[in-house]
């Protein structure tokens, strides 16, 4: 875990409200590179009607759009919840350095719980995974979200 971590998962946790705002699953994303926000999302599945809009891939999108380059070879991707295998896939295609999440998703986690995508040694790009950063609080904000709902 880097210095800039906890920083960065606290903007992923606020990005994350503006998803719930939105009756959205609070995960939002932020990728970084040498300190600096280049790039910022959370979900937008429902108000897009677009299953690919995790908060990844829009932070991923943004990143690109900003930097103007697909090549995320320097950069931090830090996100609320554990990457997706779709997620992890494009974590890989663009070639994030890193990958840090607060909480493991039990049912469809890519980067250490079910699978291991991120880092996987037969893939043509590995990236670094750190898990568990602010966790308690990824992890709380998942559940009063769902708590609300039933």
């Amino acid at each position: 875990m880097t210095m800039h971590d906890e920083t960065m998962m606290r903007n992923a946790i606020a990005l994350a409200h503006q998803a719930s705002a939105l009756e959205e699953v609070p995960i939002g994303a932020v990728i970084y590179c040498d300190g600096v926000v280049v790039g910022e999302g959370f979900n937008t599945k429902e108000t897009t009607n677009d299953p690919t809009r995790h908060a990844e891939m829009n932070a991923i999108t943004d990143a690109s759009k900003r930097l103007g380059r697909w090549r995320l070879h320097d950069c931090t991707l830090v996100v609320t919840l554990e990457p997706c295998p779709m997620c992890a896939g494009a974590i890989v295609n663009a070639r994030l350095d890193r990958v840090v999440f607060g909480a493991s998703d039990q049912k469809s986690g890519a980067c250490r719980t079910l699978y291991k995508i991120a880092d996987d040694p037969r893939l043509n790009h590995r990236c670094e995974v750190t898990g568990g950063v602010l966790e308690e609080e990824c992890v709380g904000l998942l559940q009063a979200f769902f708590t609300d709902r039933r």
